[in-house]
């Protein structure tokens, strides 16, 4: 049973926690539902493992778990959201070390991509954050980019932990676009 149903994401009036989508862009909104998509799957795999499962790392990186992982994908998910909603930042998840945490991660991360999203949609700007005493500068496309590689990228990380230690659960051509598409209903 999913721990989360990221779809649909808006409702029929096209709205989502009281915000319009109003995503021009069918491919940008696709790559959205995408990353949606296979966050929602692959955390819940993770919350089948065992507590020392998810304790799992990679050689040479044995401080970045699988469980650190994920809280650092969705604690920057929730990051890139509140850069775009030029809002505060949510606090930094703590890894799950439990089934019940893992959830509680996958209801946060649905909120977060839901939110991404809907900040597709909003027309190219300039996102300035304070970091470390110093400004950043960003265009808006440059975080939302950076939103669905990072996903990406610990997605695969997760997966590579877990196979170091025997463990095959995550299938990464299982998360792909094309399984995506099929899962979506529109084919490949």
């Amino acid at each position: 049973m999913p721990l989360v149903a990221p779809f649909p994401l808006v409702d029929s009036t096209n709205t989502l926690h009281g915000m319009t989508s109003g995503i021009a862009d069918p491919t940008l909104d696709r790559l959205f539902r995408h990353m949606a998509w296979a966050n929602a799957t692959l955390i819940e795999q993770l919350a089948a493992l065992s507590p020392a499962q998810l304790e799992y790392a990679s050689p040479g990186s044995e401080d970045w778990s699988a469980g650190k992982i994920l809280a650092h994908l969705v604690g920057a998910a929730g990051f890139y959201t509140s850069a775009l909603e030029d809002s505060v930042p949510g606090q930094r998840p703590e890894p799950p070390t439990n089934a019940a945490e893992v959830r509680a991660l996958a209801v946060l991360c649905a909120d977060y991509d839901a939110r991404l999203r809907v900040q597709a949609a909003t027309p190219e700007g300039v996102v300035v954050r304070r970091r470390d005493g110093q400004t950043i500068e960003r265009s808006r496309t440059t975080v939302l980019a950076q939103a669905i590689h990072h996903a990406t990228e610990h997605r695969a990380q997760i997966a590579g932990a877990l196979a170091a230690h025997g463990l095959k659960t995550i299938d990464l051509d299982a998360l792909d676009a094309w399984a995506y598409g099929s899962a979506e209903g529109l084919g490949a």
